[in-house]
């Protein structure tokens, strides 16, 4: 009977998460970084497969460079959310092809220092994200509102992974030193499964909020912003949400909001943040959310015809953001409100 390896069956379901994202349709262009991400996921695994399974050693000299890209793909895959980008694409490429170099002169030249580098560069680039995201999720200035919460979480979780990682290659190198390379491989085999299946599923519920095509990134403010310059930013932006519905707006995100208001983009996040003490995405599905709650009053139309009027992709951000505001579901508004009027987003907000 064959043996089939763990981490075969690891690659498959990752190549079977690859196919089902890439297969959603959309209008916004794909983050690629992210398809990639999964992608290298996945032949990770088949030569972590090879390697431990099957005492295929020749791997080894590939493997390592492999696991030097993944960081960079996920950082990339952050960088289309937060921020458009004027350098052109081969000073990219090579920015960040050169972990991958280092690793692969490394494993020709000196081996030994091959763990430290991967360690390295796990640690550096998780940092890099993280520092990315210093503003929470209204750093996700390019991802719609529906899902920039989730996507925020995601990406957390996978630069915590790839932490993990560094600390699991650490642990590796340490069993090998101390002569236990048979428990090395178990090491990999049981992170191989976690580790590679939680970047994967990472990338790819990130990958749902996409970047709308034509996106220019909007000035920022450079001067201090005080408490006239915060109520006026309220007033501006709050005309736009019920003057001119823009929630509506389903690929709406922070670069968006900022080039129709006139105002810089931190302006508006660090306005809304201060007075409300919630992020642009909270603010701006709570119009959506009371709208929804009058629209399952007053109209027959289904839950799903209602999340897509307001201005939310997908049930599980409309059903989460609804649970938050209301602590209860569509449809259990809808029994309980009949004959009731919606209230507003603020009374949403404080019950």
């Amino acid at each position: 009977m064959p043996f089939v390896p763990l981490p075969f069956v690891v690659a498959l379901l990752l190549f079977i998460l690859l196919w089902v994202v890439a297969r959603r349709e959309d209008e916004a262009a794909p983050n690629l970084p992210f398809l990639g991400l999964i992608l290298l996921a996945a032949l990770q695994s088949v030569l972590t497969g090879l390697r431990w399974g099957y005492g295929i050693s020749a791997v080894g000299y590939i493997a390592p460079v492999s696991a030097a890209i993944m960081p960079s793909l996920l950082y990339a895959g952050v960088s289309k959310l937060v921020r458009t980008n004027d350098r052109r694409w081969p000073a990219l490429l090579a920015l960040h092809a050169t972990p991958a170099a280092i690793v692969f002169v490394l494993v020709i030249v000196w081996r030994d220092a091959v763990d430290a580098a991967l360690v390295s560069i796990d640690f550096i680039y998780a940092a890099a994200i993280l520092w990315l995201l210093r503003s929470g999720a209204d750093g996700l200035r390019l991802a719609p509102f529906d899902g920039a919460v989730p996507a925020y979480r995601a990406i957390i979780a996978a630069a915590v992974t790839l932490c993990l990682s560094g600390m699991v290659d650490m642990l590796v190198s340490f069993e090998v030193a101390s002569g236990h390379s048979d428990r090395a491989a178990t090491v990999i085999g049981i992170a191989n499964l976690f580790i590679l299946v939680l970047v994967g599923v990472a990338a790819a519920a990130a990958s749902q909020s996409h970047v709308p095509l034509n996106a220019p990134e909007p000035a920022e403010a450079s001067s201090p912003i005080d408490t006239g310059e915060d109520a006026d930013t309220l007033r501006r932006v709050e005309g736009l949400m019920q003057e001119k519905k823009l929630y509506r707006d389903a690929n709406l995100n922070l670069n968006r909001l900022a080039r129709r208001a006139g105002i810089p983009a931190r302006q508006i996040s660090a306005a809304i943040n201060r007075a409300t003490a919630r992020n642009v995405s909270q603010y701006v599905n709570e119009y959506r959310i009371a709208e929804a709650c009058r629209l399952l009053t007053d109209t027959d139309q289904s839950v799903t015809e209602i999340m897509l009027a307001v201005g939310f992709q997908t049930k599980s951000n409309f059903n989460r953001e609804f649970r938050r505001m209301t602590d209860m579901t569509p449809l259990a508004w809808r029994d309980r409100n009949a004959q009731g009027t919606s209230p507003s987003p603020a009374t949403l907000a404080s019950s």
